[in-house]
């Protein structure tokens, strides 16, 4: 049964297309994973699917009875409530339903009789929804849910305290606890760290409805979709497969298609020598003739074009003292500790991961170390000659003006061809070059900040969750380009297959934080 179809749907930003002519469908059941570089479409699809967007041409077509529950990685949660208050607002619909029975009761002692039975009749099948809903195990959910995305310690805590990574993981709960129909999920392991990671991927491979996941988190994806639909080139192809195996089936296509390509270009070049020494001469002016139909019958297949491929390129500055930071006694936090002490030494060359658990306060012992937030106890001691780039984890308010402007303002005396050749090299297009920063994808913007990280001089790199957005080459490159640089790398990251290999020191911050977890 076709829960969801997309007929002829054609869209774009300006003169920037974006799709054209495509047709989907969704069927029940399906577990589709929605894949393609960054900038291909694939959240703009989901916006338009939703209704947030309204597409340039084509139809959107929902089942009559479906609901449709969407993971928007740039979604905001509402300030003034609690964790488990937010979580709960998933059984609204289940309260607006008790409420209901409750107004019943409180009127009947105006009812006449007739009335009073037809009010009974109707409270019975409310109460009856309630009991198959588990509507009295909701507070059991609520935490069942909140210690699978580690949101114990917040449950009490007001949303306006946490960080956006531990928002994004209350939207993702009060989603799951929704259980609708269709669960729409953009990047959804973003800020979750590994444990988490695991209890949703398991969530997922037994969810018993329909979903559509957009993920750069290859392992994660090829385990719980069981349907690919891959949006390149303007268009999105149905793979009726697993991730692993759609990898192999699309370059063994686009392999196919290289080949033939070539054979028919061999051949176009073969008819046009011979219509050229053949045409003059009246002995062979037919042959001739005859190649010619041919040729202008012949239709060269497309090859499958590749997405500009990004080149990372850190520039070295210059070769710091061998201590780069010393941590003595350390307390980090705000308005309260998030560790207990912490000893730490930090030597030039050096390349570290942070790792453990969202909110155990990764992201503040990185800024305490820089000197971007004052530490509550304790000092860091830093070395001489530092030179650091630093890659925030969160921009909240992207720039309004073009990506080339926004370049143009951190290099102000770089004329435009140097800029654009910047940008190119991240894998940015000319297309999205001169869109604006606002319309571009997570991994979009955050190719626009690595270019000017590249590009900024430094010996020193501080990146908090660097892949988050970012598709598979581009994951592939940075991890290249980070293990040739000849630096001091401290980052914070949750993907093992991206930082082992990479750095010579992983550093578990549960061991010494104050959060329970």
């Amino acid at each position: 049964m076709s829960i969801l179809n997309v007929k002829n749907l054609s869209h774009g930003f300006g003169d920037r297309a974006i799709f054209e002519d495509v047709s989907f469908r969704l069927l029940k059941g399906e577990h589709i994973g929605f894949v393609g570089a960054n900038g291909e479409g694939k959240s703009t699809f989901m916006n338009i699917i939703t209704g947030t967007l309204v597409p340039d041409e084509g139809k959107v077509i929902w089942s009559k009875k479906h609901r449709v529950g969407y993971m928007d990685q740039h979604a905001v949660l509402g300030k003034g409530k609690t964790t488990r208050e937010a979580l709960a607002e998933a059984f609204q619909y289940l309260f607006d339903i008790e409420a209901q029975i409750n107004d019943t009761y409180m009127k009947m002692a105006e009812m006449s009789e007739d009335e009073m039975n037809a009010a009974l009749e109707n409270v019975g099948e409310l109460q009856e929804e309630l009991d198959n809903s588990d509507f009295y195990l909701i507070d059991a959910k609520v935490e069942e849910t909140a210690r699978g995305l580690g949101l114990t310690p917040l449950l009490d805590k007001d949303v306006a305290e946490l960080s956006g990574g531990q928002r994004t993981k209350i939207l993702l709960g009060k989603l799951l606890l929704e259980k609708p129909d269709i669960l729409l999920l953009d990047e959804p392991t973003n800020y979750l760290d590994e444990e988490h990671i695991l209890w949703l991927k398991n969530y997922l491979k037994n969810y018993e409805n329909a979903f559509i996941l957009i993920s750069h988190d290859v392992p994660f994806m090829d385990e719980v979709v069981n349907i690919i639909y891959h949006v390149h080139g303007l268009g999105i192809t149905r793979y009726s497969m697993g991730y692993a195996e759609f990898e192999r089936v699309f370059e063994e296509k686009k392999a196919q298609l290289e080949s033939l390509h070539n054979a028919q270009v061999a051949e176009q070049a073969k008819l046009k020598d011979f219509i050229a020494r053949k045409k003059a001469n009246v002995a062979t002016s037919g042959q001739a003739k005859a190649r010619e139909k041919k040729l202008a019958k012949m239709e060269i297949v497309e090859t499958i074009s590749e997405k500009p491929k990004p080149h990372f390129d850190f520039k070295f500055s210059r070769k710091p003292s061998r201590l780069v930071f010393e941590a003595k006694d350390l307390v980090i936090g705000y308005n309260e500790p998030l560790s207990s002490e912490i000893n730490l030494k930090v030597e030039s060359g050096q390349k570290i991961a942070f790792i453990g658990s969202n909110g155990i306060g990764k992201s503040t012992l990185l800024k305490s170390l820089m000197g971007l937030i004052p530490s509550l106890d304790g000092e860091v001691e830093k070395g001489n000659f530092q030179d650091i780039a630093y890659y925030e984890q969160e921009i909240k308010n992207p720039s309004q003006k073009t990506v080339l402007d926004d370049l143009w303002d951190e290099y102000p005396s770089w004329n435009q061809a140097e800029l654009r050749g910047a940008l190119a090299r991240v894998g940015l297009t000319a297309k999205q070059i001169e869109s604006r920063v606002y319309v571009l994808s997570g991994g979009e913007q955050a190719k626009l900040r690595f270019a000017k990280l590249m590009n900024t001089e430094s010996n020193i790199l501080i990146l908090d969750e660097p892949t988050n957005h970012l598709d598979v080459d581009a994951k592939e490159e940075l991890k290249r380009a980070l293990i040739e640089y000849p630096g001091t790398v401290l980052m914070v990251s949750h993907e093992p297959e991206f930082y082992e290999g990479l750095v010579s020191d992983v550093i578990n911050c549960e061991e010494w934080t104050t959060r329970i977890l």
